[in-house]
């Protein structure tokens, strides 16, 4: 119970500074006089109609409003719980790095929020977006230290652990949205989490299709020539980086946070990323021609540490289970209209956004794909080619 407790004794003088307390050597100075209590009124104005009596006056009427209002609470807080709810007995931190509000920051937030009333107050999320923590990569460690229990983004960070999740971030790799959800079904794809989990210590508690990404740029592109030697940004991902200088362009890692005044300085001329995410960003304001490329289709996941997940009791670790599906299917419900929106305001904010003739990009990517497993890139032999056989 919290008490609050006003003094209605509380004189005017109480309010407000006084200036020389005490002298040079320590000595009190003698009470404010006239000029003292004109700098008061010159200083607080407010309190300075009616004169002093005016202002004790007020102060005695801000005094009984306290106490009336201290009496409320109190009652308040005294009040019994609800019936069936609990202390939270699991306090745990979420990070994410989407922009607030965007189709991302949505998901995980729902997720927060599900889990929590699946709970009935025993779990406890604070939850930080909008790299409130650190880029990607700083939260994803911060993870495996278990210094934050929950994350949730693209699954393409996950390659930088697992190799084999480089796939994520090759280019046109996934037809469509239905394609990218067999795979997430497949035993490839389990086999891939199930890595991440033991060599980690991070599950995946669902996974899905989102959005596609576009291409900005800071001049217009017509064709995949006009890309040669463009300073592109790209994200802490290798394949990123491969794919990107495979069509030509000169990348340069640049965290997502920095991305903005990177364009707007000349420091990269283009970058991508899932459609909402780049509204949320503003990147149609820092590159003024847009391409719905659609090289990548995006994910959402939700990802806990494994410690913090066997620490939940079963039906605490079903909550979280089936709060991380509820929000991940939502993502994916959602991603068509929340692109679709996010498009038509870069336009209708000065964007020049249109479609792009992928054609020959499909074509250098595909001719790539045996370098890039030969180099690495991924450690399952045929992966790729074993994504595309999937119908």
């Amino acid at each position: 119970m919290v008490i609050l407790i006003f003094n209605p004794g509380l004189g005017t003088k109480s309010f407000f500074p006084v200036a020389n307390n005490s002298g040079p050597g320590g000595e009190k100075n003698d009470p404010p006089g006239d000029k003292d209590r004109a700098r008061e009124e010159k200083t607080f104005p407010h309190f300075s109609q009616g004169g002093r009596g005016g202002v004790k006056m007020k102060m005695r009427k801000i005094v009984a409003v306290g106490i009336a209002v201290g009496f409320i609470v109190s009652l308040l807080w005294v009040l019994p719980e609800p019936a069936g709810a609990q202390q939270p007995q699991f306090k745990f931190r979420f990070g994410g790095s989407d922009p607030g509000r965007q189709l991302l920051d949505k998901t995980t937030s729902m997720f927060v929020e599900l889990s929590e009333k699946k709970s009935n107050g025993r779990l406890k999320w604070d939850y930080f977006c909008c790299d409130q923590l650190g880029g990607d990569i700083a939260q994803i460690e911060q993870m495996m230290a278990n210094s934050i229990q929950g994350y949730g983004d693209v699954m393409d960070w996950w390659a930088n652990w697992v190799k084999d999740f480089s796939i994520f971030g090759w280019g046109f790799t996934f037809r469509d949205n239905d394609h990218f959800a067999k795979f997430i079904e497949s035993p490839m794809f389990k086999s891939m989490a199930d890595k991440l989990r033991t060599q980690n210590g991070l599950r995946i508690l669902a996974a899905g299709p989102t959005e596609p990404r576009m291409l900005f740029v800071k001049k217009p592109v017509a064709k995949l020539e006009d890309l040669k030697g463009l300073k592109m940004r790209v994200p802490e991902i290798k394949a990123y980086l491969m794919v990107w200088e495979a069509l030509g362009t000169k990348p340069s890692r640049v965290t997502w946070g920095e991305i903005f005044l990177a364009l707007k300085t000349g420091v990269v001329e283009g970058c991508e990323g899932p459609i909402t995410s780049a509204y949320g960003a503003k990147f149609h304001e820092a590159a003024q021609y847009g391409y719905l490329t659609n090289h990548i289709i995006s994910s959402a996941h939700i990802t806990m540490n494994e410690k913090a997940y066997q620490s939940l009791p079963p039906d605490l670790q079903k909550a979280v289970e089936e709060a991380a599906r509820e929000s991940v299917a939502f993502a994916r419900g959602e991603a068509q209209k929340a692109y679709q929106e996010a498009i038509n305001k870069m336009k209708a904010e000065g964007g020049n956004i249109s479609s792009l003739d992928t054609a020959a990009f499909k074509a250098v990517l595909a001719a790539a794909v045996g370098k890039a497993e030969a180099e690495g890139l991924w450690t399952t032999k045929g992966l790729w080619q074993k994504v595309q056989d999937i119908k």
